[in-house]
Order: structure tokens, then sequence, then C-alpha cells
């Protein structure tokens, strides 16, 4: 007599006898009642098995699904087996699910016996001709379909970008120039658009691009430069070029300004990183003059509040301050200075995002007719 590990005597005759008639449906079975779980090592008599509502599965199939899943845990779950067990589970046949998903039956086959040791239980077990669902299996059925819908969802490409109905607020890290040059104009273009969107300006007062990286700002418009990272995307949106800027009736309002002339003057320095000297100074290095820095500012707005306020020379870019130069007087340098490029920076996580595509479309086409 042989003894199941359960303890219930089992015949080493039927054993022998199970062999010879079918080698492949005994040495190792699982029966499966609706509440625990029985492990055999031959089949039971069928009266004891339908007293105990048993179903037994084959070893070519279960392959001892208990010792199995506690032999070898599954840490990190094969989720593709989520597709085919729905299309199991929808099909109710293993030749169903194979021709739904363009597999052959013995593939598919292979599949399932994957997803009885994954979740150790068997999900479609031998009635008849055809294959019934087991209590477990009833019960992922929805949850795994709607697994498999939501999934196909995140991965089918965004839908078509309904501005009417967009709702989202965009942070722009800029300069107190460009909101006041440009921000009017940007506003207006954005609530004609896409009235649910809000535009959020923060001051730029570094070129820390982490904030870009982090989610924290969604565009920044500045110039690029060495410090400037690498994996930040930029488009460029307009050149600008540096000009004086003196109060009305300041002396260097009227006549010729030389380079000699300008110098002699008391100066405005323009410059985030506190730095003592910059372009205009090189330039004037280069003529034999040396202009006199009386102040440093971190932006150009507080350097023409200063210009309007006393007899200090401001140099800043002219289209960046164009609506802050009103009533202030407005000059050609008199020695050269390198152009600049402002542009746009966002980080590449942002670059399929079709709202912040659209967002920095607007941004262009502002820059781009705004005098």
């Amino acid at each position: 007599m042989l003894v199941s590990s359960e303890g219930i005597n089992i015949d080493s005759e039927r054993l022998a006898s199970a062999q010879r008639a079918d080698p492949d449906c005994v040495m190792s079975f699982i029966a499966w009642p609706l509440n625990q779980k029985l492990a055999f090592s031959v089949w039971p008599d069928v009266a004891w098995r339908k007293t105990h509502g048993l179903h037994l599965i084959p070893a070519r199939n279960a392959i001892s699904l208990q010792s199995r899943a506690s032999v070898h845990p599954m840490t990190t779950p094969d989720l593709n087996l989520l597709i085919t067990l729905d299309a199991l589970l929808t099909e109710g046949s293993v030749a169903g699910a194979a021709r739904r998903l363009r597999l052959s039956p013995s593939a598919m086959s292979r599949a399932l016996a994957r997803l009885r040791e994954t979740t150790g239980d068997p999900l479609l077990v031998r009635a008849g001709r055809g294959l019934v669902p087991t209590p477990r299996a009833l019960e992922l059925r929805e949850q795994v379909s709607q697994l498999v819908l939501h999934a196909e969802a995140v991965l089918r490409p965004a839908e078509q970008l309904d501005l009417k109905h967009l709702v989202r607020t965009f942070t722009l890290r800029t300069s107190d120039g460009f909101v006041e040059n440009f921000g009017p104009a940007l506003i207006a273009r954005i609530s004609e658009q896409a009235p649910g969107v809000r535009l959020h300006f923060v001051q730029k007062l570094n070129q820390d691009r982490t904030l870009l990286r982090d989610g924290t700002v969604d565009l920044e418009t500045g110039v690029v430069d060495d410090t400037t990272s690498p994996e930040v995307r930029t488009r460029a949106l307009f050149q600008d070029r540096f000009i004086g800027v003196v109060r009305v009736g300041h002396g260097l309002s009227e006549g010729e300004i030389t380079p000699a002339r300008y110098a002699s003057g008391r100066h405005i320095l323009v410059s985030r990183r506190g730095r003592d000297k910059g372009p205009m100074d090189d330039a004037l290095k280069s003529l034999g003059l040396e202009r006199d820095i009386v102040t440093i500012v971190g932006g150009f707005s507080a350097a023409l509040a200063l210009a309007r306020a006393s007899d200090l020379i401001a140099a800043v870019p002219e289209r960046h301050t164009q609506n802050l130069r009103a009533g202030l007087h407005s000059f050609p340098l008199p020695v050269m200075t390198p152009a600049i490029t402002v542009s746009m920076l966002w980080h590449p996580r942002m670059d399929a995002d079709s709202a912040h595509r659209w967002l920095r479309e607007c941004v262009r086409e502002v820059c781009a007719t705004v005098d």
C-alpha cells in the first residue's frame, strides 16, 4: 500500500495499472476541491473523487503545482501572461485562445502551464470534451479583463488634444522683462485657444536646470551657454542686442556718444551670478577704456528702475525690455558687443506631451510677432 501526503491509502497495484494504461496521467496529480489542495500520486477512486468534489490534473499539465510554486517562488511576474490568461478565460479553450493571439496550440498549452504554476491554480480543467474554469478562474476573469483593457489604453497613442476642454497649469520660469514684453500677448493667445489653461510665471533667479528635470518648471526662457545641461531640449526664439539706457535729460540723451564719453559715466552692471565684469567691459578694454561700475543688480528690471531714478547708465537687451523702457532714453552702444539668442528650454520627458508641444508653439509664435 502507498500513502499519499494527506495520509490517504493508495493501492500500489492501482498505481502500476494506471501507469501502464496512461503513462502521461500518473505519478503527479493535484486534487482541487473548492477550498483546499490535496496532493496524490495516483488517481483516487471515482467514487472518492465525486464524494469530495475533486478534479485531477495530469502531471504533464500540472507538474505538481503546489510543490513547484513553493520551491520556485515568482518574485517578478511575467505581465505578458495577463494577456494570455485573458484570452484563455474569454475563449474557454486552448485552441480558441491560440487563434485569438495568433499562437500555436502547443505554445498556448505551455503558457497555460506557466499560468497554473504562477497562480497555484489549474484555472481550466477538463470536463468531457471541453474545459471549464475553476472558481479561482471565475474570480479572476473580470479583473484580468479590466487590467488588459487599461494596459491597452495606456499603450494607445494619445487622443487628439482638445484645447477647449484642456484644464492645466503650466509653470514658466523667465525674466520680468520677458513677462512684461511677451506676457500679455501670450496670455491672450492661451486664453483664446484654451480657456482652462493657466500660466504660472516664476522668477528666474539663477541658472538651475534641475527644476526642469524634476517637473517643478515646465518651460524656461534664457540664453543657452556652457552651463546648460546637455539633456535639456532647446529652441531659439529670437536674437537680441544690447543697447544703452538713461533717464530723459541725462547728459547722454543728447549729442554724439563716443566710447570715451560712454565709459566716463557711472554704470549699472546686470549679473545674476554676481560677476563684476561683462562683455561690455571686454569691448572697452580692447580700446584702452574702463567704465566705472557703481552697482551690480540681478535683473534688467532693477537696472532700468535705477536708471530711471538716477544718473546711472544701464545696458539691457533691446527686444527683451521694450515695454520696460517706456519713458527712458535708449541709444546704440558705441562699442560692439556679442548678440544674444534667447531660447526656450524644456526637459525631454515633455517632448511627446501634446499640450506641452502646443504651449511651446504658442511661445514661439508670440516671440516671432511681438516687436
